[in-house]
């Protein structure tokens, strides 16, 4: 069994299909599903109450939490179940479905999700007489955004207002939509006659993987069934081995949303595309869009994957837009992935004081903890702790004076890559301590006996940084090493997983046995060395930068079921390193810099509407006022542009260090603060000028968020800078590269 720590193997592949994380172009088709899945719930059952953290036994309490969890899966917005409903199925459900399932009994499952397709059947024939009403857009009403802590409408008259609203502003915002492939009135049909569809082409075997996901969820929200495919996309995740566009869909409230951008992919070379953005319609090259809100994920797949070399359109809402109205239309040329890219990369940034003193800094990027789970130990082996070892080498020689870790959206990965990681920066010592559901506790090593660099550190950090990225941050933390910069604190994670092959624990003969699928189950919770749990509280940042994503939403905290936060004793550890004495002094520096700087200022004026937006949950479904919205945001934009226009570039010059240039002599220079003009990150290709066209009918410019600078970062790095002349002694020279070493070179 291989144990992982990586958030990835909880949400992001979880729940039903709703639910489902698939790679763009690169979906792995897996073995057609064939297993008895009555015996496999059983087999799942058993392995939850004997092998999971918690020993809970699937009881009534678990049975409660299971109707919650499936219903919610079914419909997570409360919009086709009504209050009458749920009582009914919670009288009869409430307390049994833990005895039909170790009794081997799905149907509960197939006919509360028998009730669900009869409900969106009644629904659909409703919505379709309203798409065709004609609606003056003149009231004062509203909709809310997100019904996912709503109570559920009481009765069907309730239901029908609360789809009214829903349709007329369905209808309102295509109205709104320059790009529209169709009339708002066909454009809403279609996405309702695809909701049947999407019914139609779940099968059995797709409704019990959905309820054993659930199932698993109700334990802790890590603990998780996967189907065949969904397992064989994970091993792609882990292994960095895949092919494809270069981005993660899934599927939330109708929509195709970008999960993740790979990084060296098509899409990320391109730039435009963003997390969060939704993708509403695809089109061929230059053929015609196809609308793809409320299409099976597999589906939206299936339209944007394509032959290397071919282009794909995609129309998609922004993640930064105010107004879901609003559209961009992105090309991207197919390519494959090259799998270097997505691991760690480096920079030497050469960085001018406000005094003018120059002082070099390397920077590494490290996407997740990597590795080939399957030859680890192997000497050609995907390492995470190996790719960055050379990439500190070759900095050092470069004659860096501090470094920065940049973590964010490191999700997490393998448990033996963050021991190892660590034991690069902290002399023989321990790492992490785990325990098990027995209280046995277990302390893990580095084995390194010489650190492979001692200099000044800065650990970057933000709400996705998770699981090994945790482990890593607080081992360096507690042992005095690095500074830890960025949001309030990381995810949350504090639980170890080990993935389960279920046909292991199949009666013999059974059928379709080999694709029973595997079971990621909690096995292990995680602790710092000085005995506290990162789990819900995650690693506290030093000095906390203002972000969009520092949300308490965002975290452990906001997943079903977590695990509780405890400690266990603290292991002696060499605290020489401590920055306790030179902390206030950092932080008092970086909090005068940030309340000067107009880019955080923008943050924090973004935190406060999108706040708002959070609390008020509402849209309008008045035309006059909608537009006024729009063009109050494009007025805002703009007038950020030119502010930005008008400012002094940022003192830094940076060069690429990445795995493939680590041993050539010369590095190529960067730019620092926009990748789009980047030699390094150039398009792969270039769009039709009508591609270009923003909502508002205008030719658009770049996106707005492509050419924002990166405010955390460039005060990551003026930090790093306080750091090494504090720890100097405020006496940092002028760089120093040893003779005849290879220098950074434009």
């Amino acid at each position: 069994m291989r144990n992982l720590i990586s958030p990835y193997l909880s949400a992001s592949l979880s729940g039903m299909k709703l639910l489902k994380v698939a790679l763009l172009a690169a979906v792995v088709s897996g073995t057609a599903y064939a297993a008895d899945m009555d015996k496999v719930s059983v087999a799942v059952a058993h392995l939850l109450e004997q092998g999971h953290y918690s020993r809970h036994k699937l009881d009534d309490e678990i049975s409660r939490r299971l109707l919650k969890q499936y219903l919610q899966d079914l419909d997570p917005n409360k919009l086709f179940f009504t209050q009458a409903d749920i009582d009914m199925l919670t009288a009869k459900y409430a307390t049994t479905l833990d005895d039909a399932i170790l009794d081997g009994n799905l149907d509960p499952a197939r006919d509360i999700f028998a009730l669900y397709k009869q409900r969106v059947t009644d629904r659909v024939a409703k919505n379709k007489v309203l798409a065709n009403q004609k609606f003056a857009f003149n009231t004062n009403e509203t909709v809310a955004i997100d019904r996912k802590k709503a109570p559920w409408p009481k009765d069907e008259a309730e239901a029908d207002d609360l789809w009214r609203r829903r349709i007329e502003a369905d209808l309102l915002q295509e109205k709104l939509n320059v790009h529209a492939v169709d009339s708002p009135a066909k454009i809403v049909t279609r996405r309702q006659d695809q909701l049947l569809r999407n019914l139609s082409e779940m099968d059995d075997e797709t409704v019990v993987s959905g309820f054993l996901s659930a199932l698993s969820r109700t334990y802790d929200p890590h603990t998780e069934y996967m189907s065949p495919s969904e397992l064989a996309n994970f091993e792609i995740e882990m292994k960095k081995s895949l092919e494809g566009v270069g981005a993660v869909l899934q599927s939330e409230d109708g929509y195709a949303k970008i999960k993740e951008i790979v990084p060296g992919g098509p899409a990320d070379l391109d730039h435009r595309l963003k997390v969060n953005d939704r993708v509403t319609a695809v089109a061929q090259g230059n053929g015609q869009f196809e609308d793809v809100v409320d299409m099976m994920l597999d589906k939206v797949v299936e339209k944007i994957r394509g032959p290397r070399g071919t282009v794909v359109r995609l129309q998609v809402i922004p993640a930064n837009a105010t107004d879901p109205s609003k559209r961009k239309i992105i090309a991207i040329k197919r390519d494959e992935v090259q799998l270097k890219e997505q691991k760690a990369t480096a920079q030497v940034i050469d960085f001018t004081r406000p005094d003018g003193r120059p002082i070099r800094i390397g920077w590494i990027d490290l996407p997740s903890f990597y590795a080939d789970l399957d030859h680890s130990g192997d000497s050609d082996a995907v390492s995470t702790t190996k790719d960055v070892q050379a990439l500190l080498t070759r900095l050092q020689k470069e004659g860096i004076q501090g470094l920065v870790m940049d973590l964010r959206q490191d999700g997490g990965g393998s448990l033996e890559e963050a021991i190892n990681l660590t034991g690069l920066f902290i002399p023989k010592g321990p790492v992490v301590q785990v325990k098990d559901s027995n209280g046995k506790v277990s302390v893990s090593y580095d084995k390194n006996q010489k650190a492979t660099y001692t200099g000044p550190m800065v650990v970057l950090t933000n709400r996705l940084s998770a699981s090994a990225s945790e482990i890593f941050t607080a081992a360096l933390q507690d042992y005095g090493r690095a500074l830890v910069v960025g949001d309030e604190r990381s995810f949350g994670k504090g639980t170890v997983q080990t993935m389960v092959d279920i046909s292991r624990f199949m009666p013999l003969f059974s059928l379709g046995s080999s694709d029973a699928g595997a079971l990621k189950l909690t096995i292990n919770k995680f602790y710092r060395v000085l005995g506290g749990s990162t789990q819900l509280e995650g690693v506290k940042s030093d000095i906390v930068l203002p972000s969009l994503m520092d949300n308490p939403e965002i975290g452990e905290g906001g997943l079903p079921n977590p695990l509780p936060y405890d400690e266990v004793a603290p292991q002696h550890i060499d605290r020489s390193n401590d920055l306790t004495a030179i902390k206030a002094q950092l932080q008092a520096q970086s909090k005068a810099r940030v309340a000067a700087d107009p880019e955080f200022s923008y943050v924090s004026q973004d935190v406060a509407r999108i706040n708002k937006q959070i609390s008020d949950n509402s849209v309008t479904l008045n035309l006059k006022e909608r537009k006024k919205e729009l063009a109050d945001d494009k007025a805002r934009l703009d007038e950020r542009k030119k502010e930005r226009a008008s400012r002094t570039p940022f003192p830094a010059v940076a060069y690429a260090v990445t795995l493939d240039n680590v041993s050539k002599p010369g590095l190529q220079k960067v730019a620092w603060d926009s990748k789009k003009s980047d030699p390094l990150f150039a398009a792969t290709d270039s769009s039709d000028s009508a591609d270009d066209e923003d909502s508002s009918g205008g030719k658009a410019d770049a996106d707005d968020s492509a050419t924002t600078p990166d405010a955390v970062r460039n005060e990551t790095l003026r930090i790093a800078a306080d750091l090494v002349d504090l720890l100097n002694g405020n006496k940092t020279a002028a760089i120093q590269v040893p003779a005849g070493k290879n220098t950074a070179t434009p």
